[in-house]
């Protein structure tokens, strides 16, 4: 597998997110370690801090790569996604609620881009591993195709929030129904196509909180969306001055790596420069674990590597 580089996505009023995804390591790709790393970007706001037209917003478009790994399914519905103007408005229409509106963490392309990546390595994992894809043992299809229901149950999991953020997930169907069925429709025969949106829709619906996924791939959507732990994705509202236990805590995980387990299927090694990060992982990851259908298949290990600890606020006041 290749590197991927996400572009930086430029915020209105705080530093943007700078994703750096990377697919290294050995002959063997159950040997390979893919990573999701947060820097540190710059800051642009539009001139005298006036929103950015919707122009604007398209100049810098991230475009949505993983490794192909001899999937032409996967790439080609990749290239009409790419190509789908109307999708990307989506997702830009989706983070502006959450970060300008309601001052929430990145919900827009660097987020459903990261997601993809860790939701089809979890997948690749998790077949290498002996643990079947429910699309093969239910349908007789292959693993590219349970490929291609992980990367758009990813990509279009939080289209919803661009209508507003109570019940996103159910707002999510509505709004990806018609898109799943146009893409779908480029790659496969109508039957097929039809099982496949459906196999999607129950991947966006079950990453919602106390959703239960019905298939391997909606268990792996939900764990990889719980995944995009890495510090860049709360840089925004802690900013811009949010200082709560979910900020402080987000602010202190440095990585997330993935790679095969020793013992299971996949191995998580999270990085944290604070403990406060511990919170991340016992109050959301482990929610997020807990029912998916897979977490018997996963290890996690949290680690501080520096000697001290990193301070992340200097007081805070009720």
């Amino acid at each position: 597998m290749g590197r991927a580089h996400c572009a930086p996505l430029r915020r209105l009023r705080a530093c943007p997110r700078v994703c750096r995804i990377e697919a290294v390591g050995t002959e063997d790709p159950r040997a390979r370690k893919v990573s999701v790393v947060e820097e540190p970007g710059t800051q642009d706001e539009g001139a005298g801090g006036v929103p950015r037209t919707i122009p604007e917003r398209f100049a810098n478009r991230i475009l949505m790569t993983v490794p192909a790994r001899h999937n032409p399914k996967l790439a080609r519905i990749l290239e009409l996604v790419n190509a789908d103007d109307e999708l990307y408005a989506l997702w830009l229409a989706a983070n502006v609620n959450a970060i300008d509106r309601l001052g929430m963490t990145d919900h827009g392309p660097v987020h459903v881009k990261i997601v993809m990546n860790i939701a089809v390595k979890l997948l690749r994992l998790l077949a290498d591993g002996g643990v079947p894809a429910s699309v093969v043992t239910a349908y007789g299809l292959d693993v590219q195709d349970a490929e291609v229901v992980v990367a758009l149950g990813a990509l279009f999991h939080d289209v919803g929030l661009s209508i507003t953020r109570p019940d996103h997930e159910t707002y999510s169907l509505f709004v990806a129904q018609p898109k799943l069925a146009s893409l779908l429709g480029e790659a496969y025969d109508v039957a097929t196509a039809t099982i496949i949106r459906s196999e999607v829709l129950q991947a966006i619906i079950a990453h919602r909180s106390g959703g239960r996924p019905l298939t391997v791939e909606a268990g792996v959507v939900r764990i990889a969306d719980a995944l995009d732990l890495a510090k860049g994705r709360s840089r925004i509202p802690f900013e811009a001055g949010s200082t709560s236990i979910h900020s402080v805590s987000a602010a202190a995980i440095e990585a997330v790596h993935i790679t095969a387990g020793e013992v299971k299927p996949v191995r998580v090694a999270i990085e944290m420069s604070n403990s406060a990060g511990l919170f991340q992982l016992d109050q959301l990851l482990r929610g997020k674990l807990a029912g998916s259908g897979i977490e018997q298949h996963i290890e996690v290990e949290a680690r501080i590597e520096a000697e001290q600890e990193k301070r992340l606020i200097r007081e805070f006041r009720l």
